[in-house]
């Protein structure tokens, strides 16, 4: 006889909170949440892959009591009300369910577990297997010979065997378990006082809770005193604990056969939610769907496209619309300023063209909020029909002035950085910035594509705003920001001030309740944006003809390997033309084909030539073109153009809440990507130079990353070897290549640095072997030799890829998490990728942390003026300071004093610090 496939009866209600606290906070475009909506439908496509002939069934908590309410009245009364961005989510989870063709089963009066009790004991009492995915320890009492537990998240999987090695406690006598210790979530009492350790010890000895209560007499002191007094409160918890294997229902395990799956429906929905790997999944099938199917579909889910209303949708909004105020003179505003000192906290938002530079953008208008649903509009630069709006802007800001800059006044902002620029550009210095919701998104969420206010606002308050098409228009049609109507901008501003005022209170108390969550935004986020804002205020200066002369350098350069190229080639070809590049690499020259592109062409990308370069010289050729032509363009050719003629200096935006590991990221222009080993990069660096009677100062942490590694890992090689102040490069290679530390050459050394920072970055021995230009079996000699010399990397390695799975995120030594939406991806490339990043991203997060807090602890040094010296640029691990010739020895000692000391390791950090008249000098 056949072997029949096991049912799977998934706890739907279990996935929907584990996916909601587990994973991160997605949202999309339109602000509707879908964190929970992803996470639940993932774990079960997981399932379906694993499981393809089964048939599953999932199972939700209807709404409303259940009987055990009328048992006892405080049955989970103590739980706080579902979040309304979690319950948003439950329809679209159901509709996808059905679209998939899952039977859904939510059954009133009774919760999740007793209808997957009684399924369970129906496919028993048939000798049918039963996998029961969840992760709620409840239903470990209906493991048996046919029941196993399954949790997609840890992979835990509880037959009775786990149960017993987990609980100390066959599967029959965990009610007896839960009896006696009770649970807090559900309110369920128990006997106070008796925890997990004495509940097992007392089952262990008398074999039952019958048998406990039995010999209730035998227990002494106070513990048995408690379990007498509460003997009717034991049996009342034993009911409520006890799964109901009976319910009635109109359907039998026989009958939970999957139906075809609705394609087009779960292309409306996926395409409503944003999912696009899966849209682009179905799209490969051949799936297609109409706008009208689509309508229909939001339709049914309730949805409304805030920009086919007449305004936001929500009341909360509209009934607070009657309190937005159009400023209309100084005397208003006088009233405005009053009421804000009263309060002594205000939300601030701006018009502006974000489209100028941070250092000339010039205010428009400005919107306050003090109290939630109250706000004004100050229109100030407006140049449309309505324009006799405008308040004298000199006056005003003269009046907001003092307001401003006191430090005891507490301002709100959404990118108070940007803001802070803003009026420093009208010659105010913005102080007691105390809440940014920027910043607090990205330090609740760092992997969300988006931390608008739209976002923002809609995920954590349910509430809508107008996206700036809605002020100026799309398109051709899309007027100046100054042309706006005044009133059109207090429609659009004032809730943006007003919800920024709001935020701050919602996102504090996220944030608080998340542990270091809350010190993580305070001390390193909040506390950087200043320091961010003086540094890019005060930018770096550039010399523009030594620019000139490297990018005439760079033409002579490129001209030659051009030359050189068709000559290899036999012909010439335009070299920025990956077809006319394929044809000359693989049908000319029969280069061999190491990878596709996915439309079946050969591949000419970065990586494919740097593994043919190792053979062949024309491929070298190329990527030198490559990386000359991109130096030339990128920088050598824009970098003069981007000088400010005020200033004669550059001034960089540093990007805060964009990176997920928490570093910096710049742009206009980006200077964390200038080539720092090639003769043609450190050229460039040549250029940003020191002001006359000044030099530049760079100091930079020495091998940070591993230096956390070894802290994180504890791996006594490696902590021994920072502690020595040995070069762990050598110190590796010859523990790699069984040599004596003196006796390691250059290249083997070159090697073990390959190795060391390869694999804190998941580098396989593929990987290695590419880089090295060596056989794959060699590098993996390597990297088993490396694990044996150092097997607490290892143990580290695996520790964290299983904490990973199990939280779906990891954090860096100062609390802050970086999730990991596709460590459970069914897609095996992805799982793999989500699996390194959960290997280097403690490191590179943790590093990014420690030289934020550096970054704070010197600012707030020279802010004392003890020396004339400026913070000028932040790139990875290292910070350039322009400091007057004078003051060079003592900014050195203070600034490596406050880099060491910024994290406490285990091993110490070591800063290098250079000094000259340019930056590459300088490092």
């Amino acid at each position: 006889m056949a072997s029949v496939s096991p049912l799977i009866l998934i706890d739907g209600s279990s996935y929907l909170f584990r996916a909601y606290h587990a994973l991160p906070p997605l949202v999309s475009s339109k602000g509707q949440p879908t964190g929970a909506i992803k996470g639940v439908i993932s774990m079960i496509r997981s399932l379906q892959k694993e499981y393809p002939e089964s048939p599953i069934a999932v199972v939700f908590d209807a709404k409303g009591d259940t009987f055990r309410n009328e048992i006892y009245k405080e049955y989970k009364a103590h739980r706080p009300p579902m979040p309304d961005e979690l319950r948003s989510q439950i329809e679209p989870i159901h509709q996808i369910i059905k679209a998939m063709g899952l039977p859904l089963l939510v059954i009133p009066d009774v919760e999740a577990d007793d209808v997957i009790g009684t399924l369970a004991c129906q496919a028993t009492t048939q000798q049918r297997e039963t996998l029961v995915s969840t992760g709620d320890k409840d239903l470990a009492q209906l493991v048996s010979d046919h029941v196993t537990l399954i949790n997609t998240m840890t992979n835990e999987r509880l037959d009775i065997e786990g149960v017993n090695k987990k609980f100390s406690l066959p599967p029959e006598r965990i009610v007896d378990f839960l009896a006696l210790t009770g649970d807090k979530v559900d309110n369920i009492p128990g006997v106070p006082g008796v925890g997990p350790k004495t509940a097992v010890k007392w089952l262990q000895e008398y074999g039952s809770m019958d048998a406990i209560i039995e010999n209730a007499d035998k227990i002494g002191g106070k513990i048995g005193e408690k379990l007498r007094d509460n003997i009717e409160q034991l049996r009342l918890s034993y009911e409520l604990a006890t799964i109901k294997l009976d319910v009635s229902l109109d359907i039998s395990i026989g009958e939970l056969i999957p139906e075809e799956p609705d394609p087009a429906q779960l292309m409306a929905l996926f395409s409503e939610f944003e999912f696009k790997t899966w849209t682009k999944e179905l799209e490969s099938q051949g799936v297609e769907i109409s706008s009208e199917q689509l309508a229909a579909v939001r339709e049914d889910l309730g949805v409304t496209d805030p920009a086919e209303t007449d305004g936001p949708d929500l009341s909360e909004l509209e009934t607070s619309r009657q309190d937005y105020e159009l400023l209309a003179d100084t005397e208003a505003l006088k009233s405005t300023i009053k009421a804000i000192k009263s309060a002594g906290q205000f939300a601030v938002a701006a018009l502006f063209d974000a489209n100028e530079h941070f250092m000339s953008a010039q205010v428009i208008g400005l919107a306050f909020s003090w109290e939630p649903g109250q706000a004004v509009y100050l229109p100030l630069a407006h140049d449309s029909l309505e324009s006799a709006s405008n308040l004298d802007r000199r006056e005003c800001l003269q009046l907001l002035k003092p307001v401003l800059q006191d430090p005891s006044i507490h301002k709100v902002a959404h990118d108070s950085k940007r803001l802070a620029h803003l009026m420093q550009n009208h010659d105010i210095a913005v102080r007691g910035w105390r809440f940014d919701t920027h910043l607090a998104s990205y330090v609740l969420n760092s992997v969300a594509n988006n931390h608008s206010l739209e976002d923002v606002s809609h995920y954590y308050l349910q509430q809508s705003l107008k996206s700036q098409d809605a002020l100026l228009g799309s398109g051709r049609n899309k007027l100046p920001v100054s042309q706006c109507d005044p009133q059109a901008a207090l429609d659009w501003l004032a809730p943006r001030a007003d919800m920024t005022f709001r935020l701050r209170h919602k996102l504090q108390a996220v944030l608080e309740s998340t542990g270091e969550l809350w010190g993580l935004y305070r001390y390193f986020e909040l506390a950087l944006s200043p320091v961010l804002q003086r540094m890019e205020r005060t930018g770096i200066a550039v010399d523009p003809e030594r620019l000139h002369e490297q990018s005439a350098a760079l033409c002579e350069r490129l001209a030659e390997l051009e030359e050189q190229v068709y000559k290899e080639a036999g012909e010439t070809f335009n070299l920025g033309s990956p077809k006319q590049l394929q044809t000359v690499l693989y049908e000319k020259m029969n280069l061999p084909v190491l990878k596709k592109t996915p439309k079946g062409q050969p591949s000419t990308a970065e990586a494919v030539l740097q593994e043919l370069a190792l053979e062949y010289d024309l491929p070298n050729m190329i990527m030198e073109h490559r990386g000359l032509s991109k130096l030339k363009s990128t920088y050598t050719e824009k970098l003069p153009l981007q000088i400010n003629r005020s200033t004669r200096r550059i001034h960089s935006t540093f990007q805060q809440a964009v990176a997920a590991t928490g570093r910096l990221s710049s742009t206009e222009p980006n200077l964390q990507n200038i080539p720092i080993r090639s003769t043609e990069g450190r050229k460039i660096r040549q250029a940003f130079i020191a002001a006359p009677g000044y030099r530049l100062v760079a100091a930079d942490y020495s091998q940070v990353e591993l230096r956390i590694m070894a802290h994180l890992s504890q791996d006594k090689g490696l902590v021994t070897a920072f502690a020595n102040a040995q070069d762990v490069h050598r110190a590796t290679a010859a523990e790699v290549f069984g040599v004596g530390v003196d006796e390691v050459t250059g290249e083997q050394r070159r090697r073990a640095k390959a190795i060391n920072f390869g694999l804190i970055y998941g580098m396989s021995a593929f990987g290695l072997a590419r880089q090295l230009g060596i056989d794959r079996h060699d590098a993996q000699l390597y990297v088993d030799r490396y694990f044996e010399r150092y097997p607490g990397v290892l143990e580290y390695m695996e520790r964290t890829r299983e904490l990973a799975e199990e939280k779906g995120y990891v954090e860096t030594l100062f609390g802050r998490r970086l999730y990991l939406p596709d460590i459970k991806a069914g897609n095996g490339m992805l799982r793999k990728a989500a699996q390194r990043t959960a290997i280097n991203a403690p490191m590179q997060g943790t590093a990014a942390d420690i030289i934020k807090q550096a970054m704070v602890d010197i600012d707030h040094w020279l802010q004392t003026g003890v020396l004339d010296a400026r913070l000028v640029l932040q790139v990875h691990d290292e910070l350039i300071f322009e400091v007057a010739e004078a003051d060079v020895d003592l900014l050195t000692e203070g600034v490596r004093f406050r880099m060491v000391s910024a994290a406490s390791l285990d091993v110490p950090l070591v800063v290098d610090v250079g000094v000259g008249e340019n930056w590459d000098q300088a490092h």
